[in-house]
């Protein structure tokens, strides 16, 4: 590969790997992340080792998803729009409906340069489903090398009615150069993953060359408590108030069965659940969550992507972070036992370890998470209340 120069963005000939949040601030500032002057990127939307994309002020509802393959997205929107509204004093999404939002956010890739995109945790809690599209693409979220051009995000609301509204973020994008996908051997496994809050064995250990695997945690809390499901037809939702609604209206508790630890997903419903295991991604290493299953009938993790720092505090003393997992069963019920694999964690190298980490500078809603609730609810506190266990996410 080439070295590349962009204005101030300089990368060395052999260079892989994720670019942390110092070099993001480089392609800021080198054009390669441009927004309209009036209009900057706001300091807390960079992250450790992705930036946080803002929803323009202009939206579409389309008649179906789609892919512009040998066109621009306008051209194709022109074929597809239901509806044009404005985003700006904020607008209602209802459920299963696509929409496309352009996005604030655009890009000047140089030739040595690709991105990868995914939904914010928030998002993927909440069941919403999004997916960058581009010019001239053929994949979602893939952004290819040297791409110049607008940013658009297909926007879905699985189950609740939600408003949304100019400048919020529902996903995020991260930079790549060359192939930083980390070996099988080279991330220790004893510094990721961990069960009671100790390492778990090297012998116990699911992985391949593809990653580590992780299970349901299906014991759950005194009660039998493992997860919520989300309730349908529940109130609106506005995407842009946080520690505001109460979770009893939007959600309901699952209970692992009573004679062994398992549960039985009902088809098309979406849950929330934890990992059985608690995750520490170290600082020069990034890593995404994907759904593992043989059969295609289970579906877990839209928001599939972990800052360095994940799990660990700067003493060194947080043996890890559990995964909240969204969980979606397809066509027929399906059981899920205790110990089963669920999802896959691959490893990506960084460039080099970011300027902070995960939790530590911005703060975080989803460090040493116990619970699974986004940002968006707040604690029900009453005593003898079986929904008082759900924390404020």
């Amino acid at each position: 590969m080439p070295a590349g120069r962009v204005g101030t963005f300089d990368l060395a000939a052999d260079a892989a790997g994720v670019l942390p949040a110092q070099w993001i601030e480089k392609a800021i500032a080198a054009g390669v992340i441009h927004t309209p002057q009036r209009d900057p990127v706001p300091p807390g939307n960079l992250q450790p080792a992705s930036l946080d994309l803002r929803l323009g002020s202009k939206a579409y509802r389309v008649r179906a998803s789609f892919l512009p393959d040998r066109e621009t997205v306008k051209a194709k929107l022109g074929d597809y729009v239901l509806e044009e509204f404005d985003l700006t004093r904020g607008h209602v999404l209802e459920p299963n409906c696509p929409y496309v939002v352009p996005l604030v956010e655009r890009l000047a890739l140089p030739p040595f340069v690709r991105a990868k995109a995914n939904p914010k945790s928030s998002t993927g809690r909440l069941d919403i489903f999004t997916r960058v599209i581009t010019d001239r693409g053929h994949l979602f979220d893939e952004i290819a090398p040297g791409y110049r051009g607008p940013l658009y995000l297909e926007v879905v609301s699985r189950t609740f009615t939600v408003r949304a509204r100019a400048g919020l973020s529902l996903n995020q994008l991260r930079l790549v150069v060359g192939r930083p996908a980390a070996r099988d051997d080279e991330v220790p496994r004893q510094r990721v993953l961990f069960k009671d809050d100790a390492t778990v064995p090297e012998g116990r250990v699911a992985a391949d060359d593809a990653g580590v695997y992780l299970s349901l945690d299906l014991e759950g809390d005194d009660d039998g408590v493992i997860g919520l499901r989300a309730k349908r037809n529940s109130r609106l939702l506005d995407l842009s108030l946080t520690d505001y609604y109460d979770a009893r209206d939007y959600w309901e508790p699952v209970l692992r069965e009573r004679d062994a630890p398992r549960v039985v997903l009902e088809p098309e419903e979406f849950y929330l659940m934890l990992s059985a295991e608690a995750v520490r991604i170290p600082a020069d290493y990034a890593a995404e969550m994907s759904a593992y299953t043989a059969s295609g009938e289970l579906r877990t993790h839209y928001a599939g992507f972990f800052d360095p720092g994940f799990g660990q505090d700067p003493d060194g003393s947080l043996r890890g972070s559990r995964a909240a997992l969204e969980v979606r069963a397809h066509d027929v019920p399906f059981v899920v036992e205790r110990g089963q694999q669920v999802c896959r964690l691959t490893f990506e190298r960084m460039l080099e370890p970011p300027s902070f980490l995960y939790g530590q500078e911005l703060g975080s809603n989803y460090q040493a998470q116990r619970l699974t609730l986004s940002k968006h609810f707040r604690f029900a506190r009453r005593e003898g209340d079986q929904l008082s266990l759900w924390g404020r996410a």
